[in-house]
């Protein structure tokens, strides 16, 4: 995996990935941004649950759940002052579907937590406390 990050104006860097893609990163206008794009925290952030999420839709499907909505919802806190960490982050899937399982999701929601998200389980071994919660709606 490779990728370049590419100063554009003031603090605006665009990211370029291996795989072809791009994403503009700012800050806010007191810090010399324009508000362009994500924080790269927020970046890191979305990428852990990016990767959460991917794990648990990918177990669902292979247990034949019929997913009609899913999303996690994330939630940091950062170390006051310099620099500012991520101390916690709870991950919370939010899954719905046909006759879709708790005890379908709960599992993958393990899984991915202990053995298959490579960024959430990278930050919980670097001192972050990662914590995962879940709830189903069935219809």
């Amino acid at each position: 995996m490779h990728g370049t990050v590419k100063w554009v104006d003031g603090v605006m860097t665009l990211g370029e990935s291996g795989s072809g893609h791009s994403v503009v990163m700012d800050g806010p206008p007191e810090l010399g941004g324009k508000n362009h794009g994500l924080r790269p925290m927020e970046m890191l952030l979305l990428g852990t649950g990016g990767c959460a999420l991917f794990d648990v839709l990918t177990m669902l499907k292979k247990s034949r759940q019929v997913i009609t909505d899913c999303r996690v919802e994330l939630q940091a806190e950062r170390a006051d002052g310099t620099p500012a960490v991520f101390t916690a982050i709870n991950l919370h899937f939010v899954v719905e579907g046909d006759g879709i399982k708790d005890n379908q999701v709960a599992r993958a929601v393990q899984l991915s937590a202990e053995k298959y998200c490579s960024a959430s389980i990278m930050l919980a071994t670097g001192g972050v406390k990662v914590t995962h919660s879940h709830e189903t709606i069935s219809h």
